[in-house]
């Protein structure tokens, strides 16, 4: 679960809009995602787009930017279904209000199940700007309806 404080406002030419990763094919405009009442970060309505968690930073400011998205829905695959095969050194692009282009470099790619999700290390502080991209991934429950694990890229 998320823990932050509400940061200080964002200025509107700073907010995410478009999400880039040639290398998986993601080009994708993105809604505001926020916490929902247990904690728990919302996600994406539209199964093909993705989100940016609007308490998070800025892409290109100080801090961890966080942006969620979908692997599948019941109809198949969704924006973030090939979110786990990105490679260290891939390129993602954060395209702002403003028309900025922020961009970010893979450092690595990650798999936690959601019981044990760092939520520190994903949410927490940084030195600097960087990204972290996250979506279900491991084994699905049927029973319950979910995956059991998150996958996290992290850029910088």
């Amino acid at each position: 679960m998320p823990s932050m404080a509400s940061p200080a406002p964002i200025p509107a030419a700073d907010r995410p809009t478009r999400i880039v990763i040639p290398s998986i094919g993601v080009d994708s405009s993105l809604v505001d995602l926020d916490l929902q009442k247990d904690g728990t970060l919302e996600v994406p309505t539209d199964p093909d787009r993705a989100g940016w968690f609007d308490r998070s930073a800025a892409p290109g400011r100080q801090g961890p930017a966080i942006i969620a998205g979908h692997i599948d829905s019941k109809s198949g695959p969704a924006v973030f279904y090939l979110l786990s095969t990105l490679k260290a050194g891939a390129r993602i692009t954060v395209t702002t209000a403003g028309g900025k282009k922020v961009s970010f470099t893979v450092d690595g790619v990650q798999q936690y199940r959601k019981t044990k999700f760092p939520t520190a290390e994903v949410y927490g502080p940084v030195p600097g700007p960087v990204l972290r991209l996250i979506t279900c991934g491991g084994q699905f429950d049927a029973h319950g309806g979910h995956y059991r694990d998150n996958v996290v890229v992290y850029a910088s």
